[in-house]
């Protein structure tokens, strides 16, 4: 959360000439609401089960660049789709770069809380390990330019 994806996942596909698709965005396409309201009326379950299903349909298309929520990875489904389907990036950034990013966001369901920094540092707790073990690349957004992350993932690219 708050770590880039869909601003670099956007200009990654522009400079290698790709589509770009962004689960969360294609989740509100789909259902015609926000994030928000469908956790608010499914719970973070029914989020997740609409994510799983978006990300399984997504990941079958052929040149495009996918950005997806940061949950996403917590989902077996999910895990093994994206690291079967696709060079799988992460872009990493600490819970204080991301709660800079993000505390003035309200479209963000989970750090709806007291303490979104400890949100945030709870949900790196969870979220990392599974990061590191389906990505085929780790890069850091922390404190760094979207077009220097977007250089460096074209770089790892074309030594592919």
């Amino acid at each position: 959360m708050g770590a880039g994806k869909s601003t670099i996942g956007r200009q990654l596909a522009d400079a290698l000439g790709l589509g770009f698709a962004d689960t969360d965005q294609e989740i509100q396409d789909r259902t015609g609401v926000d994030i928000p309201t469908i956790f608010e009326y499914e719970g973070e379950a029914g989020f997740r089960a609409r994510e799983r299903q978006v990300v399984d349909d997504m990941t079958l298309a052929d040149n495009q660049v996918m950005a997806t929520g940061g949950g996403v990875i917590l989902d077996p489904d999910n895990r093994r789709n994206l690291s079967a389907r696709g060079l799988v990036v992460y872009l990493f950034c600490t819970p204080d770069q991301q709660y800079e990013r993000t505390y003035r966001d309200r479209n963000r369901p989970l750090l709806q809380t007291a303490d979104p920094k400890a949100k945030l540092e709870a949900l790196m707790a969870e979220r990392d390990p599974w990061y590191r073990e389906v990505a085929d690349l780790v890069v850091s957004t922390e404190r760094r330019s979207a077009a220097a992350v977007v250089r460096e993932i074209i770089r790892h690219m074309d030594d592919e």
